[in-house]
């Protein structure tokens, strides 16, 4: 028997408190750099959460800001929503970029990414139990505080909760049109440095070895690497060399973004980048860095999960649909786990990371609605017919 699911329009009267409480979390500004503030906006979500009837933790981060974790309901089958405290606006952007309504969008330092979601996610607690519809399994919302910077600190965390629950929810903003997110890639940062050996340029440079020359080797053997129709891409983005022009530089460091769909060209470029090789006789290589998030791949269970979520859609009135990024999120780090995961359930925008940041307000009586019929009606076990 189906469970009952709450419509569309059910949320369009809560669109007024859920821009209320959108505010309320952007006038609080919290890079993640300033551990003080991205703890102040934790407090009031906490807070919010305990009146909401949670259970509430607060684990402490002397890195970061504390990463607070809210939990409803007991038993098995639970269900678990990751979003994120931090953003990536310093303090004081607010004062050139207040929250503001204009037309169909609303504006401000992190509204989309994710306050908005933090927002949605509340939103749909308060309204599930005033309809009395929460469902009878536990729901958990983690609200972390370093995801803009990678995730360390609240990696360990993440993945112990995913494991302990039956699906993942990541309210990360949707894609264009509403589309959830069934890949996104994996992304790898390295430090390249090459010593090779100063000396005058006009002299004697037959007695050097040009660190700049062999960083221009690996480079190019870097992007030999590269596989557009893999989704694989390398990025050589910062390099940094030599002292003087009439110096034969010494050293020469290249930081270098890479990113993959899959693991198996995640294994292909570990390979690869193990087996990279000096050109110049005398240099040499050293290579650091790593896997900052693994691939959220598009494979069958990620495909079973979505069709599950498409058929929850259908029956209030959402066509869902699907695609992917070259961005990460703290889905990529549950993916290996082998836990079923949505991403890109927030709501939809524009702008995200810039002074143009905007939600789209018609989306959030969609997005949640959306979010209360996964919640309630999600099947018990692995994905399956809805």
């Amino acid at each position: 028997m189906q469970a009952p699911v709450l419509p569309v329009n059910r949320f369009r009267s809560e669109q007024e408190s859920l821009l209320n409480l959108c505010r309320s979390l952007v006038e609080i500004e919290s890079p993640t750099t300033h551990k003080h503030a991205v703890d102040r906006v934790g407090a009031a979500v906490g807070a919010h959460c305990e009146v909401l009837g949670a259970s509430v933790t607060q684990h402490t981060s002397q890195d970061t800001g504390d990463h607070w974790e809210a939990s409803w309901g007991h038993g098995d089958d639970g269900i678990l929503m990751l979003t994120h405290l931090d953003t990536v606006h310093e303090l004081g952007a607010l004062e050139r970029n207040p929250w503001r309504l204009e037309g169909s969008r609303a504006f401000g330092p992190g509204a989309l990414d994710m306050k908005a979601s933090i927002a949605l996610a509340l939103t749909v607690m308060r309204v599930l139990q005033e309809e009395a519809s929460l469902p009878p399994r536990p729901i958990t919302l983690l609200c972390t505080a370093d995801e803009e910077t990678g995730s360390e600190s609240s990696r360990a965390l993440i993945e112990e909760r995913a494991a302990q629950h039956a699906l993942v929810l990541c309210l990360e903003p949707g894609l264009p049109g509403g589309a959830l997110k069934t890949f996104r890639k994996g992304i790898g940062v390295f430090s390249l440095n090459v010593t090779g050996r100063p000396a005058h340029a006009g002299v004697e440079p037959e007695q050097g070895i040009n660190a700049v020359l062999e960083m221009a080797n690996q480079i190019l053997a870097l992007e030999r690497l590269a596989d557009l129709e893999a989704g694989t891409t390398i990025n050589v983005g910062v390099i940094k060399g030599g002292s003087r022009s009439n110096v034969v530089p010494e050293h020469c460091q290249a930081e270098v973004d890479i990113r993959v769909k899959t693991e198996a060209e995640r294994r292909r470029i570990d390979a690869s980048l193990s087996a990279l090789a000096t050109v110049l006789s005398g240099a040499e290589l050293e290579l650091s860095g790593g896997w900052n998030r693994p691939p959220l791949e598009r494979n069958a269970r990620m495909m079973q999960t979505f069709e599950q979520a498409r058929s929850l859609a259908a029956r209030i009135g959402l066509d869902l649909k699907e695609g992917g990024t070259g961005g990460g999120s703290d889905a990529n780090l549950v993916a290996p786990l082998g836990v079923p995961v949505l991403d890109g359930l927030g709501p939809l925008g524009a702008g995200a990371h810039t002074d143009q940041e905007y939600i789209e307000l018609d989306s959030l009586a969609e997005r949640t609605a959306l979010l209360a019929a996964l919640l309630t009606g999600w099947p018990a076990g692995p994905p399956g017919p809805a």
